[in-house]
């Protein structure tokens, strides 16, 4: 893959395709910028070669055309102070103006398009799409490793319209794939992954990958209760996968198998109903009683989790360990948090695995005291599943 180091931009003009897919309150203030500033040490790289840059993103999922709640434009003012000089707004990315303003870019000029996503093509990968979009520039930068995992026109389809020498990696895409690199490749153990989030479903596929390359395995979140049941427990109202009861009996097995220390939660905060109101009590994880739901991890396994994790040399986490957007019910989150950055702070190295994870590490005040944040939770996962990224793969 070219990286940006390699490439020289003087007088290229660069269509960069970035993940701006960045929050918004009602009134369409950014409300997180981290995926702007992600992205801009590769935009000056760029600009600084004396190169021009055209920006393509997504905003969230239209539902096909234009919806002024999804349009990049309310980003302009905030990239214009990030690079420090005007960043002039270009519309439709087919449209007449784009093109015009595309063709005219001088050395060190900026260009933002709409919302790629307001053609259904985008998410078809439709190339003659990607074609019309790679009129836009004289070289390709992908840096959205976001969507890498995509095979979508501008994350993917539209390199192929360009020489293999002029499609070249950015700087966040290529932290991102030495970053899990370093987690999967050189491990430094103990090694520690601890998984969260709703469903078992969701995160078979890097269970399984883990089971040969770790230490300890903790499993919280959502899936717990489902794992709850594989041990024969009762976990009354609390989410349960009930199809994947034998699977959670089966990675138990193989954990046993391969001695990988897998962690349980043996406690939970269970609540009588699904809100931040609700009466809490304390309860085992295998006898939550009928109409009560586990929320977060109770305070003996918040033990058990940190005490691991304060002894450990490398750690990925990727799910939340409780309905942290939930003020009662983040502690145990909260409690996971703090012992990587713990742990951190000694020298081990923690990789956060996108998503939920990387907005509970910044919410709660950490997201100076770990090692990496990956920008990708999706993106993130396949790739440490071994799968291939279209994004990358379309690199060379």
């Amino acid at each position: 893959m070219n990286t940006l180091d390699t490439y020289n931009f003087a007088d290229k003009r660069a269509v960069m395709r970035v993940d701006f897919n960045v929050p918004l309150d009602k009134d369409l203030n950014i409300t997180d910028d981290t995926r702007i500033r992600m992205a801009t040490r590769s935009v000056m790289k760029i600009l600084n070669d004396g190169g021009s840059v055209v920006l393509l993103s997504h905003l969230g999922r239209p539902k096909g055309g234009y919806e002024k709640k999804f349009s990049l434009e309310s980003l302009v003012a905030r990239l214009t102070q990030e690079y420090g000089r005007e960043v002039q707004w270009g519309g439709d990315v087919l449209g007449d103006e784009a093109a015009q303003k595309a063709e005219a870019l001088q050395p060190g000029q900026v260009l933002l398009l709409d919302n790629v996503r307001f053609y259904k093509e985008e998410e078809g990968g439709d190339q003659e799409f990607a074609a019309k979009l790679a009129k836009l520039g004289t070289v390709y930068v992908n840096d959205a490793f976001g969507t890498a995992h995509r095979a979508h026109a501008s994350t993917a389809v539209m390199a192929n319209s360009f020489a293999a020498q002029d499609r070249v990696g950015g700087y966040l895409l290529q932290s991102e794939l030495d970053n899990a690199k370093k987690v999967l490749e050189e491990a430094e153990r103990p090694f520690t992954a601890i998984m969260g989030g709703a469903k078992i479903s969701d995160k078979i596929l890097i269970i399984e990958k883990l089971l040969d390359k770790v230490d300890n395995l903790l499993i919280g979140g959502g899936m717990a209760y489902t794992f709850a049941v594989a041990q024969g427990g009762k976990v009354g109202s609390s989410l349960l996968e009930a199809d994947k009861v034998d699977l959670a009996r089966e990675l138990i097995q193989k954990a046993k198998e391969k001695g990988v220390n897998l962690v349980l939660p043996t406690d939970s905060l269970i609540a009588n109903k699904f809100a931040n109101d609700a009466e809490t009590k304390e309860a085992p994880n295998t006898d939550i009683p009928e109409g009560w739901m586990g929320l977060d991890l109770g305070p003996e396994s918040r033990e058990a989790f940190t005490a691991i994790i304060r002894d450990s040399k490398t750690i990925l986490w990727n799910g939340p360990m409780g309905v942290f957007e939930m003020s009662n019910f983040a502690k145990g989150t909260e409690q996971v948090a703090h012992a990587i950055a713990e742990a951190t702070a000694k020298g081990a190295y923690s990789l956060i695995g996108g998503g939920d994870s990387a907005a509970a590490v910044q919410q709660l005040g950490f997201g100076e005291q770990v090692s990496y944040i990956s920008t990708g939770g999706g993106a993130l996962l396949e790739y440490m599943e071994g799968k291939e990224l279209p994004g990358v793969v379309a690199l060379g």
